[in-house]
């Protein structure tokens, strides 16, 4: 019993690490599509952030390989962060579809999506998609 809940443990920390690039890359994604280009000032402020914070970040992201920039020039997605993107992205849909099929309203829904989807199993995805289809 103590070895499981340490890796739960565990688990919840690797998922928390994660997060923050998870939001990140899925934000440029979003704001690159929206608007054709996607700049510090948008994430500054879409996250409500500063400046100083979304440079870090995205110096982060630069050096783990998930996106590409230049000072004053337009961040842009490598293919790796394109990818871990549209993975967050579809995680976060199939668990907004997920709550939506359960009840939930839509304004704490899509609150409440942005929180599991970061700390949500495969084999629970697996569950939500096999709901929402026998839903239909």
């Amino acid at each position: 019993m103590a070895a499981t809940k340490q890796n739960q443990h565990k688990r919840t920390r690797s998922d928390h690490a994660t997060e923050l690039t998870e939001d990140y890359v899925e934000a440029i994604s979003e704001i690159i599509a929206d608007a054709g280009v996607c700049r510090a000032v948008d994430l500054a402020q879409k996250f409500q952030v500063s400046h100083v914070t979304v440079n870090r970040t995205v110096g982060r992201l630069q050096r783990d390989g998930y996106v590409t920039t230049e000072p004053y020039a337009p961040i842009e997605l490598t293919s790796v962060g394109t990818r871990l993107a549209k993975a967050s992205q579809e995680r976060h849909q199939l668990v907004l579809e997920f709550l939506l099929a359960l009840g939930v309203s839509n304004a704490t829904a899509i609150t409440d999506s942005e929180g599991i989807e970061h700390h949500v199993s495969p084999e629970t995805l697996r569950a939500m998609q096999k709901f929402i289809d026998s839903q239909k």
